[in-house]
């Protein structure tokens, strides 16, 4: 049965992003919101909708609606979540789920009570490289996971005017609150350091001590160009390594032989390295980054299936993260 979906937000990241890739699942754009008439305008003639609104409460009360979908600012993610799952609506919400993990927790009070799931966009797990590494790791053969270490960078003029840093944690620095935990098990400790360049400009190291025994340490920071790679994970196992670059170049070190002085020597498929990074030269609507694997999952969850798409609960366990994250680091 087709999704009829309701859409609060049409900025540049739903418009370039999300809605691309939600229209090719078995949905039907029934209404837009935005407070933008102009931009509003925009996206109902490139999405072919014709129900437009300025108001979200209006939307979320336009008839026949499935479910709503929404990018917008974390109090809106609030304010809105908690009226469409009033009404008895199933959400899809970009992340940040809320401003704080208070405003989390009363998203996944009204979920549980509205007995309506609410999915939150963490699409890193569903990014190319991610998803490559998940199952390696998932599939038994990798063995124990040691250890993490990777960074996610940024740029200081990407969230300009923020000088606080909330818009830097709140939609960059989530992202791996979850992904962590996602690759390797509940976090049991989190601590953190920093580097101040200047206002706008920090390096900080996080480090995380996980439930299964492993340890790991993430590089983040607004101190990179965004015109160059700014992603890396590397999970470490014994005598095994996974290498996910810039979410599109996977490397599976495994235990291989020397080969130099071997006059017999191969690439043997069970022991040595393999390789694999997408043909960007084929015509194929790919979406590396994994917004269009994450609708998969979202799509027949918001219809009530059982799927692995994140929840309001994976929301709030990366949001005390966060919190946690910003005290360590008195910012």
């Amino acid at each position: 049965m087709t999704l009829k979906i309701g859409w609060i937000g049409c900025g540049v990241h739903a418009t370039q992003m999300l809605l691309p890739q939600l229209v090719r699942h078995d949905v039907e754009l029934v209404a837009l919101c935005d407070i933008d008439a102009e931009r509003l305008k925009t996206a109902g003639r490139q999405f072919g909708v014709r129900t437009l609104t300025t108001s979200a409460e209006e939307l979320i009360a336009t008839p026949g609606l499935d479910a709503v979908g929404m990018a917008v600012g974390p109090d809106q993610h609030l304010a809105f979540g908690k009226a469409a799952l009033e009404r008895g609506l199933p959400v899809f919400m970009e992340k940040p789920p809320s401003g704080s993990a208070a405003g989390a927790r009363e998203l996944l009070a009204a979920s549980e009570k509205a007995k309506k799931p609410l999915l939150v966009g963490f699409m890193k797990r569903y990014s190319a490289g991610n998803k490559i590494a998940a199952n390696i790791l998932r599939s038994g053969r990798f063995g124990d996971v040691l250890g993490l270490t990777g960074y996610y960078m940024t740029a200081p003029g990407y969230f300009a005017g923020n000088v606080d840093y909330t818009g830097f944690f709140l939609h960059h620095c989530v992202h791996y609150m979850d992904l962590v935990s996602f690759l390797v098990s509940p976090v049991t400790k989190l601590t953190a350091r920093k580097v101040e360049k200047a206002p706008g400009r920090v390096l900080f190291h996080i480090n995380f001590d996980f439930e299964c025994g492993a340890i790991g340490t993430i590089a983040m920071g607004t101190v990179q160009s965004r015109g160059a790679p700014v992603e890396r994970i590397e999970v470490m196992g014994d005598h095994q390594r996974i290498e996910v670059d810039n979410v599109i170049e996977v490397r599976w070190n495994r235990n291989p032989p020397f080969k130099v002085d071997d006059p017999k020597a191969i690439l043997a498929d069970d022991v040595d390295s393999l390789t694999w990074k997408p043909n960007f030269t084929a015509a194929a609507n790919e979406d590396p980054k994994g917004y269009h694997s994450l609708l998969a999952d979202v799509v027949p969850a918001l219809q009530g299936k059982e799927t692995p798409a994140p929840t309001i609960a994976d929301g709030v366990i990366a949001m005390d993260r966060l919190e946690t994250l910003r005290r360590e680091l008195g910012i």
